[in-house]
């Protein structure tokens, strides 16, 4: 099978027929055998009778639908797990992604030769509350990951079959799938300039909270991926360096007060002088960020996936 398309959606009842019969037509006049496979995050409308009626009329359209919503990134996730296709393409149920960019996306992954083709929505058609913190939510994802790509949390992507199979996308880490593919050894991550669309049926299903979810989503990647499998190398050095402060601290309280005392200066108790709490503190914190690197470590040690690595090719 040449393409395979996981279409997560809540509450796009209207716009499914439409986006269904735009995917047949692409497919058909270039020749593509594919699977669409739309997974109904709990909606309330009648979202799934309109699948259901879609699989009758088309034997290449499939569907999960969950009990409850749970999110994109569960949504994609069990997409992921159906997949057959060679390629994978996702995209929004709202039609403001083109079913007309999957050929160039196919060509990008089968000819070009990347592992992942992020979409570029160079114009957007999004008032300027959504795309001013969007700018900046990229720009700190460009700068973190190390990953060149205008706009992460495009929902028109392409991939090869390998990199969908190898990743977990889980939580909202659906904005980050380039960089856990990056992570994953996947590093021939591309991007192309796709037409964003007026949404058409609906409204938003997105409020602002995404975007402060996404900052810490990212910092948790962003750990994980440095420390994951290592965490004493960040508490500990932490830890380290905290409770030395604190114990400098606490001797050159101490010996400031012998030294007053050897020379029959004014001196108070150790206990009176605010440094001295300082430094207690450090040490504590220090001490405390010690042990959760070394329980940290302990629960890696007993991790089932600690020695498991995205192996490429073997020679036996």
């Amino acid at each position: 099978m040449d393409i395979s398309l996981v279409i997560p959606l809540y509450n796009e009842a209207e716009s499914l027929p439409e986006l269904e019969a735009w995917i047949a037509r692409v497919m058909q006049e270039n020749g593509f055998s594919y699977e669409i496979w739309f997974v109904n995050d709990g909606s309330t409308d009648n979202s799934w009778q309109v699948i259901e009626e879609l699989r009758r009329k088309n034997p290449c359209v499939k569907g999960v639908s969950f009990r409850r919503n749970y999110g994109k990134s569960p949504a994609l996730f069990t997409g992921f797990e159906k997949v057959q296709g060679d390629v994978v393409i996702t995209m929004d149920a709202d039609l403001q992604d083109s079913p007309d960019e999957i050929p160039e996306l196919y060509r990008m992954i089968t000819v070009d030769g990347y592992d992942l083709v992020s979409g570029w929505k160079k114009k957007r058609y999004d008032p300027l509350s959504k795309t001013i913190p969007t700018k900046l939510f990229n720009a700190t994802a460009r700068k973190v990951s190390g990953i060149k790509l205008h706009d992460f949390n495009c929902g028109l992507k392409a991939y090869r079959r390998e990199v969908v199979k190898s990743i977990e996308v889980y939580g909202d880490m659906h904005r980050y799938i380039p960089y856990l593919a990056k992570n994953a050894g996947y590093t021939r991550i591309g991007e192309k300039v796709v037409h964003h669309r007026a949404r058409k049926y609906g409204k938003t299903k997105f409020g602002l909270d995404r975007f402060v979810n996404g900052y810490l989503d990212l910092i948790t990647l962003w750990f994980f991926s440095k420390f994951g499998v290592k965490p004493m190398h960040f508490f500990g050095l932490l830890g380290s360096l905290m409770f030395f402060i604190g114990f400098v601290a606490v001797i050159v309280v101490g010996v400031t007060k012998l030294y007053n005392l050897y020379h029959g200066y004014p001196y108070r108790l150790v206990t009176d002088s605010p440094y001295f709490y300082l430094a207690l503190t450090f040490m504590i914190l220090g001490t405390q960020l010690f042990l959760t690197g070394f329980v940290g470590e302990l629960i890696s040690r007993n991790a089932t996936e600690r020695n498991k690595y995205q192996v490429s090719e073997v020679l036996d």
